[in-house]
């Protein structure tokens, strides 16, 4: 399992931070999102001479995100560059977010993505696109481009299911063009402490003894039966048949990994959750949280799947509808990134006194 940094700003870059990560919390990777840039937008003086330079310029707000955003990106990149040569592809990669208000539109999505990738114009950088339903045939395209793609707000088996497919599309497309597979990568960020969060508010609700026991239990179930489904994909010959002409395994990535609620171990989603050809991204506090006192297992994921799926049968029993659940999180998760990157142009407009 790789663990990934789910944070950046031009100060960790500046001072070294993220260097020293790598260095010596085994931090093989770097995730962004409209949040964490929102965050160091609005914190100290990092990025005070840029945005002055872009005032005189001219330029407009969004195309203000872009230069700021993909600026840190492309660091981050060569920061990580050495890991991405040593895993031959593997590891090493940093993540750059399609503008979420374009969450809903394929083709914009797909525009978009092009023009980040080419702004970055670096080989271990991945773009990340919603797994909406309109993702889905931008993560297809972008892929059979060669664009590297890091799948981000998956909450449901279903959709992890579409995603293995729109992955699997791209590839095919990709190979029928002629182009080789083995330099494209991808991986699914499939989201996890949200689960808990929603599906226990909804048992609190109920304040019954039968509730109270599910607590905790429905994010790790869902990541587990998605590492389940992660398995079947790979074992169908169509998999196989892309292997064999050199393609790579979308890895599941467990995001949202820090613990929301103060009664679980703030290790929890990382410690039950250990298992082959996955990434866990975490917080800085996380990481160190793990290395510090993280009581390690080993495999966690295999030997659960029965037991995964009893907590929504049992779910279901008591009226909580999982697929309810995760259409809220879908919906919510979108509104929340579109929320932060308004927060992004305006720290921005505020900055450039626009």
């Amino acid at each position: 399992m790789s663990v990934w940094l789910d944070d950046i700003s031009r100060d960790r870059l500046r001072t070294g931070n993220l260097q020293s990560l790598i260095d010596d919390y085994h931090v093989v990777g770097v995730t962004s999102n409209p949040t964490i840039f929102a965050k160091a937008l609005s914190a100290g003086s990092a990025y005070d001479d840029q945005v002055a330079d872009l005032k005189i310029r001219g330029v407009t707000v969004d195309e203000a995100s872009r230069a700021i955003t993909t600026y840190d990106i492309r660091w981050a990149c060569d920061v990580l560059r050495p890991v991405y040569d040593a895993t031959g592809g593997l590891d090493g990669r940093v993540s750059l977010e399609v503008d979420p208000r374009l969450a809903r539109e394929t083709e914009k999505t797909i525009a978009e993505a092009r023009a980040l990738w080419w702004l970055v114009d670096r080989p271990n950088l991945l773009i990340k696109i919603p797994a909406t339903r309109e993702g889905l045939p931008a993560i297809t395209q972008c892929i059979s481009e060669g664009i590297s793609v890091n799948v981000t707000l998956i909450f449901s088996l279903e959709r992890h299911a579409e995603v293995i497919d729109a992955y699997m599309a791209g590839l095919e497309q990709a190979k029928a063009a002629g182009r080789g597979l083995s330099q494209i990568r991808s991986v699914a960020s499939f989201f996890v402490s949200r689960m808990d969060t929603e599906v226990d508010a909804r048992l609190d609700k109920l304040g019954t003894p039968e509730a109270a026991a599910l607590r905790g239990k429905a994010a790790v179930a869902n990541a587990r039966l998605a590492y389940e489904l992660f398995e079947k994909k790979c074992a169908e010959a169509r998999w196989q048949a892309l292997a064999a002409a050199g393609a790579n395994v979308q890895r599941p990535l467990w995001a949202s990994t820090s613990v929301k609620d103060p009664s679980f171990g703030d290790t929890k989603y990382v410690i039950e959750l250990v298992v082959a050809d996955t990434v866990n991204t975490m917080p800085e506090g996380t990481i160190k949280a793990t290395a510090d006192h993280g009581k390690l297992l080993g495999d966690t994921v295999h030997g659960t799947y029965d037991a995964s799926r009893q907590v929504f049968t049992d779910l279901e029993e008591l009226g909580i509808s999982y697929d309810d659940v995760v259409q809220v999180l879908e919906d919510e998760g979108v509104s929340k990134f579109e929320a932060s990157w308004t927060e992004l142009l305006d720290t921005i407009k505020t900055n450039m006194g626009l």
